[in-house]
Order: C-alpha cells, then sequence, then structure tokens
C-alpha cells in the first residue's frame, strides 16, 4: 500500500470514527483489566488507544504491516503517554509468545490480507485456549465472514454481536 493510499485510508478512519464511536466495537470484545490484546491491522490506532484503557495493567500489541501507521502509533503513544501499547510492525508473524493473547481485535482488515490462512494460523497460535477473535469487516457480508474464519477448523464463532462476531479457538 503506497503512503498516499494510507493517508486517503487515514482520512477515511477519522471519518468512520466520527460516524461511529470505535469504542462501542471494542467493548463487545468483553476485555478486562490485566488482559494481553493483539490489535491486528491497527492503522492509526483508533482501537488500540480504547483497548489500553480497558486493559489497564494489561498490554495491547498494536501491528501493522505499513510502517506509516507503526509511526503514527507511536507518536500517538508518546503523546499521550500510554505505557501499555507496544508497536510490532509485520506483516503476519507477531513475534509474540504461543498462547499469551486473550483478545484479537481483526477489525476492517480481513478483506485486505494477501494471505488470510497464514494470517489466521497466527492469530491460532498467539491466543490463549480460551482466548478469542472480535471481527468486524464492513467489507464483507456475514455469509462469508462465517465460513472465512471457520473453514479451516481453527475457530468456531461463539457469538454474534451488534456490531462485531466473536470466535474462539476450535
Amino acid at each position: 500500500m503506497s503512503y498516499l493510499h494510507f493517508n486517503i485510508m487515514t482520512f477515511g478512519f477519522a471519518i468512520r470514527d466520527l460516524l461511529m464511536n470505535p469504542e462501542r466495537k471494542v467493548l463487545e470484545a468483553r476485555i478486562q483489566s490485566g488482559y494481553r490484546v493483539l490489535d491486528y491491522g491497527c492503522g492509526t490506532g483508533s482501537y488500540s488507544i480504547i483497548a489500553s484503557e480497558l486493559v489497564g495493567d494489561g498490554i495491547v500489541h498494536a501491528l501493522d504491516i505499513h510502517p506509516l501507521a507503526i509511526e503514527r502509533m507511536n507518536q500517538k503513544i508518546a503523546k499521550r503517554r500510554i505505557p501499555n501499547i507496544r508497536t510490532v510492525h509485520s506483516d503476519c508473524a507477531t513475534g509474540l509468545e504461543k498462547s499469551s493473547i486473550d483478545v484479537v481485535l481483526l477489525y476492517d482488515t480481513f478483506h485486505m490480507l494477501s494471505d488470510p490462512v497464514r494470517v489466521l494460523n497466527e492469530l491460532y497460535r498467539v491466543l490463549r485456549p480460551e482466548g478469542m477473535i472480535s471481527f468486524s469487516d464492513h467489507h464483507m457480508r456475514e455469509e462469508e465472514i462465517i465460513p472465512a474464519l471457520t473453514s479451516d477448523g481453527l475457530f468456531q464463532l461463539s457469538r454474534k454481536n451488534r456490531i462485531t462476531y466473536s470466535f474462539m479457538k476450535a
């Protein structure tokens, strides 16, 4: 993705956040204090920042493929003095320990993944046995979402919420 495309997308995210409060999505993930969260495809960090408030002394890993996303996220972390967000620049591999994450936020990203099977395998690896993926992608219909996350047998639908879907390890 070019820098121009990223900047256009960033502008779109700002409008989205004004029209649809990102907190509503994150609250459906039922994040608790002390949790370890992975915001996969964090973009400019709308969801990461909300999650950082919810985890308290836990930690949020904000991962994105685009170096400008990581740069902007790091600027926000420094400016707001957020102590519990760590950035990860990657196209798939998280660098996190096996079974170390309580919740993965996978919002508005899945439709852009070049290798979704590889990503789902990595998310399966880092999720704790009782861990959950909180999923939303307005570019996909429900008939596409559920099979996309469950067809390889790694995950199963746990809940359909108002805005998001919750998937657990199968």
